[in-house]
């Protein structure tokens, strides 16, 4: 029996197994899943079993272009100008390394040598999955995929992801697909809105979930299909705007990087591994405490004047806030969203006083300061845009569309990355700012450059937009960053690597965020999810919540306050005072440590659970009826907890109570609901 060379890349609790295939002249799984999978026959072994398509077809192939896979869906089509397109290519070695794998493959009549790159990343369950296309000859990409993932199913395959929509984003969505083909992703120059770059997917009901996540802050998709034979076969990239990208002899295009994820432990287990991995990211940064940070959009919308700011500041600090920030309206021109964008210098008439003076008064309050930017966008009656109109997107000879009043700078050109470093230099330099939320409101619609001829126009703004956000963290490190794009339309692992928290959603009502934290909370760390405490109604659930209960939320993540506190009573603002004071004594355990999704908010009773060393901290949240028993009469509703020790015995630091881990794991820690108390944070230290 032939032996065909194979490769185990392994991480703390999973291994990869990849092997050449014995049908032809490519790479394809062999084995994925916990440690030790990969001793004994492949379950994706199908070659020499195909009838009407080609071997290639059927594989279980890594990555597979048109021409060796005609029929079932290829990873990349590439072709000269004006032939035939198609790859055919030859193996041309492999290279290991510490963690890593390096398959090449050559295709010397076309002019590409392709390169399947692996990479695990220490600390995690993750193992990275790129492609690097280098060419001798001119060539047209159509497509570029950073790789193909197969799952083995017995049956039907069950998609996890996560969808929605401006003000509902993250909403946790399930697909059972038995045949057929899934596809999403977003043409908007940004993840977007309606869709995350994530995806789960398990065996049916199986325990078991592997996960893909793409770090790309542009065009992307994911595409799932269940072939025939007990597989899934999910490909993932980049989509070009222009549908095609050229290279020119001597170019190395490299995709983006695609995460890759597996938990014996379902989907709680996946998001687990998430998390670790972000934590991975933020590196250094994640040992600096996520201040508690009042923005005063909410408040004072675009009306931004230093004496009502000032109020607002001396509230927030008397409960307890440690940054301040100014949203938008605080420079010149901007009355309203008609005008400003593009001209970056604060507004005299609202800061009389100087600007300078006013920073120092936050600071003397004894609070950071902050300011909202949107670097990106310009306003047509902008002096910026009256200097620089070609530096927005534009169609020669079409008319320029206005997305919420305002055009979209090209990112991508180098003399508008270098305004906006200048920018953001300028204003860091300036005055003592440590906080910089990046807002982006409006995706490109007439996206072009006049006269630059084949441009890869997506891939250039998102090269500028991250190497801006590079520049800050090199220049400016102890500046938080934090990442939105009305919302939640531009989370992805490129974007978090390189900023402190992001921006779920512009939706901060109880129960509506409630949901949009828990799909969030599936992909992303809680160290990134930046949550306010408002004065926001329901949108979608308009049930009312306590004030108890927007910070229990909040506190599941990176806490903030974007209420009126003019408006709030003297007891109102005394509760939070303490909620404040409570999460500042938890939130390393909240940001550092294992989190677990207790129950949805479907049931009458969720949470989050969290453990750190010998501290398990349980925000718990009653999401059902608040005017009668949940079960009988004098019953409580209770929330089982996971992961604990049965063997030891937990504190509930409030009341004193102990409980054994079995019975928290059994029978869990009771809440009696009612109308005026919905949530609890529990405190609980192991003995």
């Amino acid at each position: 029996m032939t032996s065909y060379p194979r490769w185990t890349l392994r991480t703390e609790h999973t291994s990869y197994t990849v092997r050449l295939s014995p049908d032809g002249p490519w790479a394809e799984l062999d084995a994925w899943g916990p440690l030790g999978v990969e001793d004994g026959p492949s379950a994706l072994d199908w070659s020499h079993r195909t009838h009407f398509v080609t071997p290639a077809d059927a594989a279980p192939a890594e990555y597979l272009p048109y021409g060796l896979r005609p029929f079932t869906g290829s990873e990349l089509v590439a072709a000269r100008p004006g032939q035939d397109r198609g790859v055919w290519w030859d193996f041309d070695g492999a290279e290991e390394g510490e963690g890593s794998l390096r398959l090449a493959f050559t295709d010397d009549v076309l002019g590409l040598r392709t390169v399947l790159c692996y990479e695990t990343v220490p600390g995690t369950d993750v193992i990275l999955r790129w492609t690097e296309l280098t060419c001798t000859e001119e060539l047209r990409l159509e497509r570029l995929d950073s790789a193909a993932v197969n799952i083995p199913v017995t049956g039907t395959a069950r998609l996890t992801y996560l969808t929605g929509q401006w003000s509902q984003e993250f909403q946790r969505t399930q697909l059972d697909l038995a045949r057929g083909t899934f596809t999403m992703g977003s043409l908007q120059g940004a993840p977007g809105h309606a869709y995350a770059p994530w995806l789960a997917v398990q065996d049916g009901e199986a325990e078991a979930a592997y996960g893909i996540a793409l770090a790309w802050p542009g065009n992307w998709h994911i595409t799932a299909e269940a072939e025939p034979g007990g597989s899934v076969r999910v490909r993932a990239g980049r989509v070009p705007h222009e549908g095609v990208v050229h290279l020119t002899p001597g170019d190395t295009l490299t995709t983006p990087r695609l995460a890759c994820a597996f938990s014996a432990d379902g989907l709680d287990g996946l998001s687990r591994v998430w998390h670790r991995y972000e934590r991975h990211l933020s590196g250094e940064r994640l040992h600096r405490p996520r201040k508690v940070l009042y923005n005063s959009w909410e408040a004072t919308g675009f009306d931004v004047e230093a004496a009502g700011q000032l109020e607002l500041a001396k509230l927030a600090a008397d409960i307890g806030a440690e940054l301040f920030v100014v949203d938008d309206g605080w420079f010149t021109g901007r009355g309203d969203d008609t005008g400003g964008l593009g001209d970056w210098y604060p507004d005299p008439a609202a800061f009389p006083q100087g600007f300078g003076p006013f920073v120092q008064d936050i600071r003397a309050l004894g609070l950071d300061f902050g300011l909202w930017v949107e670097p990106e966008a310009v306003s047509p009656n902008s002096r910026l845009y009256a200097e620089h109109p070609e530096w927005v997107y534009r169609i020669e000879g079409r008319p320029a569309r206005l997305v919420r009043n305002q055009l979209l700078l090209d990112l991508g050109r180098g003399d508008v990355q270098d305004f906006v470093i200048g920018t953001l230099d300028r204003l860091l330099g300036a005055h003592d700012i440590s906080y910089l939320k990046w807002d982006m409101n409006r995706p490109p619609t007439e996206r072009g450059r006049p006269g630059a001829g084949p441009v890869d126009l997506d891939a250039e703004h998102v090269a500028g937009y991250l190497r801006v956000l590079d520049h800050l963290r090199a220049v400016h490190p102890d500046v938080t960053v934090e990442g939105c794009a009305g919302g939640g339309a531009r989370i992805e692992h490129a974007t978090i690597a390189r900023t402190d928290v992001v921006w779920p959603s512009d939706n901060t009502a109880p129960l509506d965020r409630l949901s949009i934290q828990h799909g969030f909370l599936h992909a992303h760390a809680p160290h990134v999810m930046s949550s306010w405490v408002t004065d926001a109604p329901g949108i979608f659930d308009p049930r009312p919540r306590s004030l108890a209960f927007r910070f229990v939320n909040a506190i599941c993540g990176v806490l903030g306050i974007g209420a009126d506190l003019r408006t709030w009573t003297p007891e109102e603002r005394a509760e939070a005072a303490g909620w404040i004071a409570r999460y500042k004594n938890v939130r390393d355990v909240v940001h550092r440590g294992e989190a677990r999704l207790l129950g949805t908010p479907h049931d009458s009773t969720c949470g989050v659970q969290y453990d750190l060393d010998d501290r398990t901290v349980v925000a718990a949240l009653g999401t059902g009826r608040l005017d009668g028993a949940p079960l009988v009469p004098g019953r409580p509703d209770r929330l089982r907890l996971r992961g604990v020790d049965p063997a030891a015995h937990y504190r509930d630091t409030a009341t004193g109570t102990t409980y054994s881990g079995a019975h928290l794991l059994h029978y869990g820690l009771p809440f009696a609901w009612s109308a005026d108390h919905d949530a609890e944070l529990v405190v609980l230290i192991r003995q």
